[in-house]
């Protein structure tokens, strides 16, 4: 797979299990802390994170630290034929 020019540097993983492995992540909806997050690249190569609360179940795409809507990201994630 092509690594893009613009890569993000590697951040070090966190633990779900070990608190002081955890990121300072928290949900964009309840501020909550209790999290899963995941950085990946959309399929126009738009680095976003992404962000699942384990409390009220929100669900956040953010690129930039920008909050992105669900139409944003799925038109990033269509295949240009």
């Amino acid at each position: 797979m092509p690594r893009s020019a613009a890569a993000r540097p590697s951040l070090p993983l966190g633990s779900l299990t070990q608190r002081d492995a955890r990121t300072a992540s928290s949900c964009f909806d309840c501020s909550s802390p209790r999290v899963t997050s995941l950085s990946m690249n959309l399929t126009d190569g738009t680095p976003v994170d992404f962000t699942s609360c384990r409390v009220c179940g929100h669900k956040s795409w953010s690129h930039e630290g920008v909050e992105l809507t669900v139409s944003d990201v799925i038109e990033r994630t269509r295949k240009v034929s």
